[in-house]
């Protein structure tokens, strides 16, 4: 233990707030995630004692703003609000993270924490080291309530993070629909991108949130927006497994097409997945079957990846068993499952015959 913690009580002070040790010697907040992990007390001390315990500290040397952090993170209106009415701790004080009493509050939803911190003057726009915010942490967290109130005091939503984020990526990301919906009536650009292309949709896709992807289509969004290394919505969802957002992309006019920098399609990498049911979603749209760009097919894929039900999919969809690819190998080259090798065998005899 740091001596000069020890030599000074400090700990068993913080023990009698109810915060323990080590969260004292890290700072209630000094992880890059304002959720860290912040003990309370394992005794079951009133709201009075604890209140008490502050007002005698406050005359101390202790680090007031290290217990304003822990009433913002558990929601404690009354000793955030003792604390800041001392004097003693500033409302936009910062942990070495850059982290604010605000962000902690609104990552957590505590909605009368944020109304207090704002109204006693809290900056709402100010950003931790890697750009977040307080409105990025409550759209993150799907936190209306804490994001319609932030807008209602000049919350920005254009503020990024180091990597391009925004508070409308965020949401789209964690699927908050509500949230979404709020941001967009505010002002958020609706085609914003992390620096590595991707938008709102392809987040929401990825995460097949299916009603924040239909809120985002009928907002304005580009259903074939890609990523710098061209992967579009349509090939992440089917990657993933999300039929039913195929579904509705290729509804909303998905290219079935559109192939990734390295020459793989939605088809290709549903196949390599062995995702039947994304499979026959893109198989209504007619999609290329046969050698991509990349030197290989669908089939191929099918194949290697083992899936009976898939490779049966493609066969009847006319996917041709005696296609080579770049290594000159046939799909029936490719496996030993003899359920397969007897599936290419009858439609190659049939296409002989």
């Amino acid at each position: 233990m740091n001596k000069s913690i020890a030599e000074t009580g400090k700990v068993s002070r913080w023990r009698e707030l109810g915060i323990n040790d080590a969260c004292y010697q890290q700072g209630i907040c000094s992880t890059d995630n304002p959720e860290a992990q912040v003990a309370g007390s394992k005794d079951s001390k009133s709201h009075n004692q604890i209140l008490s315990s502050v007002v005698l500290l406050l005359q101390k040397e202790t680090p007031l703003a290290n217990a304003a952090f822990w009433a913002a993170r558990r929601g404690n209106l009354a000793l955030l609000k003792l604390l800041l009415n001392s004097g003693r701790v500033d409302v936009d004080c910062r942990d070495s993270h850059g982290t604010t009493l605000l962000m902690v509050a609104s990552y957590a939803g505590h909605i009368d924490c944020v109304r207090e911190l704002v109204l006693q003057g809290a900056d709402i726009n100010l950003q931790r080291e890697s750009g977040t915010t307080a409105l990025f942490f409550a759209a993150q967290q799907g936190h209306n309530e804490v994001v319609r109130f932030l807008f209602g005091f000049g919350a920005s939503t254009e503020c990024r993070t180091k990597d391009g984020g925004t508070a409308l990526l965020a949401a789209s990301q964690y699927g908050h629909r509500q949230v979404v919906e709020t941001l967009l009536k505010h002002g958020a650009n609706i085609h914003d991108q992390l620096y590595d292309g991707a938008t709102a949709l392809f987040l929401a896709a990825q995460g097949g949130y299916l009603d924040v992807i239909r809120l985002l289509l009928s907002s304005g969004a580009k259903v074939n927006q890609p990523r710098q290394d061209g992967t579009a919505p349509l090939w992440i969802a089917s990657q993933m497994g999300h039929s039913e957002v195929v579904r509705v992309m290729l509804l909303r006019g998905a290219d079935r097409d559109a192939e990734r920098n390295d020459g793989t399609t939605a088809l290709l990498k549903a196949a390599n997945k062995g995702y039947s049911d994304v499979i026959q979603e893109l198989l209504k749209f007619s999609p290329t079957l046969g050698i991509l760009k990349n030197g290989t097919s669908a089939l191929h894929a099918a194949v290697l990846s083992g899936n009976i039900k898939t490779v049966a999919l493609l066969l009847e969809a006319g996917a041709d068993p005696a296609l080579r690819n770049k290594a000159n190998e046939l799909p029936a080259e490719l496996t030993k499952n003899e359920h397969i090798l007897h599936l290419l065998r009858s439609k190659e005899g049939h296409r002989k015959s």
